[in-house]
């Protein structure tokens, strides 16, 4: 007992801070940047792995004859399966536990793409790539939803969006490891490597990352195991006075009908608006990605200038997250999102319409990627402080769910459209109205989500910091 809190001391007792409260009062420590550095790691693991997988498909068409329609087939169930993953992941994750499901994805998709290196056939490739995608779409909410439970609340989007930033830097290596390991090994001890590796994740994941607090409250847990967690966190700091009766409740109640509250009428604006913006940008980075290439060629560029073309936008892609990062410590992520997609459709507008020579063309795609990684990353951090610790991962496997579908739905129309005869600038300028989109939607979220949803206090003159709403975590 404090001297404080004693009868006739004359001061008033200290007042006993929450769970969350205790987290986001003081700065990050070393085990909170060892949770933010594995979740860098474990997101490189899966840009590494989808990367690697998309430059194995022309080998099985070479050497087993397999058709374009097979490949084709793999790729967009390989899709919808990283859909139904998050879709699942985020539910079993605020039930179960964090750090669990994450470490399962892990062994999925890590497992599934070693065994990918032995098939013989494009029947069981297909099937086993399903199940890695399975996997891998359940990782990367998880992983952003851990990441973002234990960091204080004045770092956790930054957090969030450097952390994210390890798929596009897992991209950016498999290209380079593809085209050096690839010739040299071949492509079944690539896929080999590549799902072996991540599989040495899962001890540190397990030993290092303390479950989130938020479940443990949820589950019931007993005090000791939610004190436990939070020293983890904070080492050397005094856990025994946090109050871990406040937002008890509030944490239960979620657990037990997490889907409805996210549809439900205070929450459905916010998860609609999180699901159109993840909608439209994943499809535009995804049709980008498809088309890129082709642009190139018809700019009459050769096969080497191609691959610089695909290369600088990865590189840009990279930027525009750490960026992200940089620039979510210091503006509001709902404007800072609005903004780089404006930026985004201004920089695929010039890239259509402006004839420029070969290294104008490398300019523009490098800037072009730079501002759509950068809206990647913001709204990575816009969907992971938009809704309350306890249904953290299902909102974010949710999101990341709907911007697969997002892929599929551009595939189809970019398609369609080149098919019936639209050039390539026309589809560039269409893809103006989705980054508008995009934006518009952003600024809408700004007015929906309160500022406790980042689960930093509301400065005292918002006259939103009394509002209860849609996000709030304290």
């Amino acid at each position: 007992m404090s001297l404080d809190s004693l009868p006739g001391s004359g001061r008033a007792p200290s007042p006993r801070l929450s769970v969350q409260e205790f987290i986001d009062s003081a700065p990050m420590g070393p085990r909170q940047r060892l949770v933010a550095l594995l979740g860098v790691v474990i997101m490189v693991a899966e840009g590494l792995d989808t990367t690697m997988a998309s430059f194995v498909y022309p080998h099985v068409m070479r050497e087993w004859g397999t058709p374009m329609s097979a490949v084709t087939t793999t790729v967009t169930a390989g899709v919808l399966s990283m859909a139904a993953g998050g879709a699942v992941a985020g539910p079993l994750a605020d039930r179960y536990g964090r750090k669990s499901t994450a470490a399962a994805g892990i062994v999925v998709f890590g497992a599934a793409t070693a065994a990918m290196s032995l098939a013989t056939t494009i029947e069981l490739f297909a099937v086993l790539r399903v199940v890695a995608c399975a996997g891998l779409g359940g990782v990367a909410p998880v992983v952003m939803a851990i990441v973002a439970d234990s960091t204080p609340a004045a770092r956790r989007a930054p957090v969030v969006a450097l952390a994210f930033s390890g798929v596009a830097a897992g991209t950016v290596a498999g290209g380079l490891l593809a085209s050096t390991l690839m010739p040299a090994v071949g492509w079944p001890a690539v896929l080999a490597l590549c799902g072996l590796a991540p599989l040495l994740l899962v001890p540190l994941v397990m030993a290092c990352v303390p479950e989130s607090v938020s479940v443990l409250l949820a589950r019931g847990r007993p005090a000791e195991q939610v004190r436990e967690s939070l020293g983890l966190l904070a080492p050397g700091r005094d856990v025994s006075h946090v109050d871990l009766t406040r937002g008890r409740d509030d944490e239960r109640e979620p657990l037990r009908k997490v889907g409805a509250i996210l549809l439900s009428r205070s929450f459905a604006p916010t998860t609609l608006l999180v699901w159109l913006c993840y909608f439209l940008l994943l499809g535009v980075v995804f049709l980008l990605i498809n088309y890129l290439p082709l642009m190139a060629e018809r700019a009459g560029m050769t096969a080497s200038r191609v691959g610089v073309v695909v290369g600088l936008f990865g590189v840009g892609t990279l930027c525009g997250q750490l960026l992200a990062s940089f620039g979510l410590g210091r503006h509001d992520r709902f404007r800072f999102l609005a903004l780089l997609s404006g930026l985004s459709a201004l920089a695929v507008c010039v890239t259509a319409a402006v004839g420029t020579g070969h290294a104008g063309t490398f300019v523009l795609i490098a800037v072009l990627g730079t501002c759509l990684g950068g809206s990647m990353g913001a709204l990575q951090a816009v969907g992971a402080l938009a809704y309350p610790p306890a249904l953290r991962a299902t909102g974010m496997g949710w999101m990341s769910g709907v911007g697969r579908i997002g892929t599929l739905a551009s595939g189809l129309l970019g398609g369609a459209l080149i098919g019936a005869g639209w050039g390539i600038s026309h589809l560039l300028l269409l893809m103006c109205v989705p980054l508008a989109l995009t934006g518009a939607a952003a600024l809408l979220l700004r007015h929906e989500v309160p500022p406790a949803a980042s689960g930093a206090p509301a400065a005292p003159s918002d006259p939103d910091s009394g509002r209860a709403g849609p996000g709030a975590e304290a």
